[in-house]
């Protein structure tokens, strides 16, 4: 309690006392306070669409393979993997939440499968599921693939790098 006027004379000396700055100086700042202060927004963008690479899974030429930065797992249908012989699917219980926010059990999880990206050779890990083969992208790859094959998407140039 003894300190409360101590406050209050700093708390109105803060708000009435106008202070002068002893001298000007120069800021810089980054594009988008820069934005912010002019009143001008930087050009905004097309939507760059979605990033497909040509893969080969075992001796299997998939062709288009879909990049989703959204999905978690890596998917594979059973229609495809089906195509592939020799291929141990070990059972789980983990539960899939789709995008459309329906749930899914996958029929298995296949391990360290060989997906070759032009020259590159990367094992990964697929959670197979039960679906409808797309004829146009049958295949996701999505971050683990990713992290593994250290993705860089530059979305300036619409390049992607493996």
């Amino acid at each position: 309690m003894e300190q409360m006027p101590t406050y209050a004379k700093f708390m109105k000396d803060l708000l009435t006392k106008k202070r002068r700055i002893p001298e000007e100086k120069t800021v810089e700042l980054e594009a988008g306070y820069n934005a912010i202060i002019q009143k001008s927004l930087p050009q905004k963008s097309r939507d760059p669409g979605s990033f497909t690479l040509p893969v080969t899974i075992e001796n299997l030429s998939v062709g288009k393979t879909l990049l989703d930065l959204g999905a978690s797992n890596n998917l594979i249908p059973l229609s495809m993997l089906k195509k592939i012989r020799d291929v141990e699917v070990r059972p789980t219980r983990m539960t899939l939440q789709l995008a459309d926010r329906s749930m899914k059990l996958p029929h298995g999880i296949v391990e360290d499968m060989i997906v070759k990206v032009d020259k590159f050779m990367f094992s990964v890990d697929f959670v197979v599921m039960d679906i409808e083969e797309d004829a146009e992208v049958p295949l996701i790859l999505g971050r683990p693939f990713m992290k593994t094959a250290r993705v860089i998407i530059d979305m300036d140039d619409g390049k992607l790098k493996v």
